[in-house]
C-alpha cells in the first residue's frame, strides 16, 4: 500500500465533539490537518445528545468541572486552562449559537437544537483549512520513524502526529464501537475495561413498572451492595417500564455497571430528602392529630404523589383506607422508614445501547495531562471519551471533550511544527495566532 504525499502534520481520528475541536484548533495553528471519520457524516452523537438539544456545558467555572469528576478531575486542569468553560461558550456564541442556562445549571443552545451546535463546529472546521474525510474508518496506526502511518479502509497516509478522538462505546449506533481502544492497545496502552455510564437502571420489581411515567423531582438515590454504600446522588427520578431513569439514576449507574454482580445490588430512594426521619415523624404526628378521621392515603398524598403514596403504604404493610386516628406508633415508624428508604432490587442497566457515556478506556496515568500526549507512543495524543474519564450528567462530559480536544490539537500542532522545522510548516503571523487563540 503506497503512502500518500505530502505528509499531514496532524491526523485526527474521529469527528465527534473532541475530534472536531482538535482538528480545527490544529489547523488554525498552521498544521496541515486531516480529520478521518468512519461514518458518512460527522458529529452523529452530538445530534443525539440531550434529547437532540445538546447540553454543551455546565454553568460553573473550571473548578466546578474538576470537582464534579471527583479525584480524576485533576486530569482536566491543563485542558480547562487551555479552553475554559467561559471560552467554550464564547466559541459557540462567536458562531451564532447563543446559549441559555436552565435551573439545573445545564447550558443549552437557545434554539434547543443540537444541529446548531454541530453546524457551528463544522463552520469553524471549514474555515480552518482542515480536511474532513468521511466514510473512512481507520484500521491501524503504525509507527515509522518520525511519523505515524495510518491505514484506512481505502489508503495509507502519513502524519507527524495523530490524535485519537474515537469516543467510547456508548450509543454504538452512532459509530462509537470502541475502535479507539483497539488502536490504543496496539500501540502499547493498557485499557480500563469499558462499561456503560449515565445509563438507565433495570429492575424486575412489578410495582416499579406500574409507576412508569411518574417523575419525582427531588430524591436521594443510593446504591447498596448489602450494607455497603457504593454511590449516592440527589436529583430527579423517573419511573419507567424497565426500571429507573432520570438524572439521579443515571449518575449512580456507573457503580452498577461496574459491579461484578449487578443483580445483587439494590437502590434506596429517599422520598423526603429535605427532612430527617425524626423530623418527619414529628410533623406527621401533628398532622394525624389534626385530621384523625381522614384516610391515610389522603394525608400521605400531600407529601408525595398519590400513586407513590399507594406504593409506600403497601411496602409499609399499612392499609390505604386506614384512618389517621387508627394509626399506631409501629405503623408510623414503618411508614417513615419506607419514605426515607424505599428499597428497589436491581437487575442491572440497559447497557451501552442506552448509555450516554462510557466509563473506562485509556488510563489517565498513561497520558500526559499537560499535553494529552501518550506516554506509551511517541507523537500520539488522545482526547474525549476514549479516555477513562466520565463525569456526571449536566454537560460535564461535553466540556471535557471540548477542552481536551483543544489542548490535544494545540499540542499536536506544536509538536509537528517542532519536528518539521520552520521551512516545512505553514507559518503563522503573530496577529493570526492571536486571533486564533483569543478564545483560550
Amino acid at each position: 500500500m503506497s503512502v500518500e504525499t505530502p505528509w499531514w502534520d496532524v491526523a485526527v481520528i474521529g469527528a465527534g465533539a473532541a475530534g472536531l475541536v482538535a482538528a480545527f484548533r490544529a489547523a488554525e495553528l498552521g498544521a496541515r490537518t486531516i480529520l478521518l471519520e468512519k461514518n458518512k457524516r460527522p458529529g452523529v452523537k452530538i445530534l443525539m445528545s440531550g434529547g437532540t438539544r445538546c447540553n454543551l456545558t455546565h454553568d460553573t467555572d473550571n473548578r466546578g468541572i474538576v470537582e464534579a469528576y471527583g479525584a480524576p478531575g485533576r486530569f482536566l486542569h491543563s485542558a480547562l486552562a487551555s479552553l475554559s468553560v467561559r471560552a467554550s461558550i464564547q466559541l459557540f456564541e462567536a458562531e451564532g449559537v447563543f446559549t441559555k442556562v436552565e435551573d439545573t445549571g445545564k447550558v443549552f443552545p437557545e434554539s434547543d437544537r443540537a444541529v446548531d451546535v454541530l453546524e457551528a463546529l463544522l463552520d469553524r472546521l471549514g474555515r480552518s483549512s482542515a480536511h474532513l474525510a468521511v466514510a473512512e474508518p481507520v484500521v491501524a496506526i503504525v509507527p515509522s520513524g518520525e511519523r505515524l502511518l495510518i491505514d484506512t479502509a481505502q489508503r495509507r497516509i502519513a502524519a507527524r502526529t495523530v490524535i485519537v478522538t474515537t469516543g467510547g462505546q456508548s450509543y454504538p449506533g452512532s459509530g462509537t464501537t470502541g475502535d479507539g481502544y483497539r488502536l490504543a492497545s496496539a500501540l502499547g496502552h493498557s485499557l480500563i475495561p469499558p462499561r456503560p455510564a449515565l445509563v438507565p437502571l433495570t429492575t424486575a420489581v412489578p410495582w416499579v413498572r406500574e409507576l412508569k411515567g411518574i417523575t419525582l423531582p427531588d430524591v436521594v438515590l443510593t446504591v447498596f451492595d448489602g450494607a455497603k454504600k457504593l454511590a449516592q446522588r440527589r436529583g430527579s427520578l423517573l419511573f419507567a417500564h424497565f426500571g429507573l431513569t432520570g438524572p439521579a439514576a443515571l449518575d449512580v449507574s456507573r457503580a452498577v455497571s461496574g459491579h461484578s454482580r449487578p443483580s445483587s445490588l439494590f437502590v434506596a430512594v429517599d422520598l423526603l430528602p429535605e427532612m430527617r426521619e425524626d423530623q418527619w415523624l414529628l410533623a406527621w404526628r401533628d398532622e394525624l392529630s389534626a385530621a384523625g378521621k381522614k384516610a391515610m392515603i389522603g394525608l400521605l398524598s400531600r407529601w408525595i404523589p398519590l400513586r407513590i403514596a399507594e406504593t409506600v403504604l403497601r411496602e409499609a404493610a399499612i392499609p390505604a383506607d386506614r384512618r389517621a386516628a387508627e394509626h399506631g406508633k409501629d405503623e408510623r415508624q414503618r411508614l417513615a422508614a419506607v419514605l426515607k428508604r424505599l428499597m428497589i432490587p436491581l437487575t442491572g442497566t440497559l447497557g451501552f445501547e442506552k448509555a450516554e457515556v462510557t466509563a473506562g478506556g485509556v488510563p489517565l496515568e498513561e497520558v500526559d495531562s499537560r499535553t494529552m500526549a501518550s506516554k506509551r507512543c511517541e507523537r500520539l495524543y488522545f482526547a474525549g471519551e476514549v479516555l477513562d474519564l466520565d463525569g456526571p450528567i449536566g454537560g460535564y462530559n461535553f466540556q471535557a471533550a471540548w477542552s481536551t480536544g483543544w489542548l490535544a490539537g494545540t499540542s499536536a500542532a506544536r509538536r509537528a511544527a517542532a519536528d518539521a522545522g520552520a521551512s516545512d510548516v505553514a507559518s503563522i503571523s503573530e496577529s493570526t495566532l492571536q486571533r486564533n487563540t483569543e478564545l483560550r
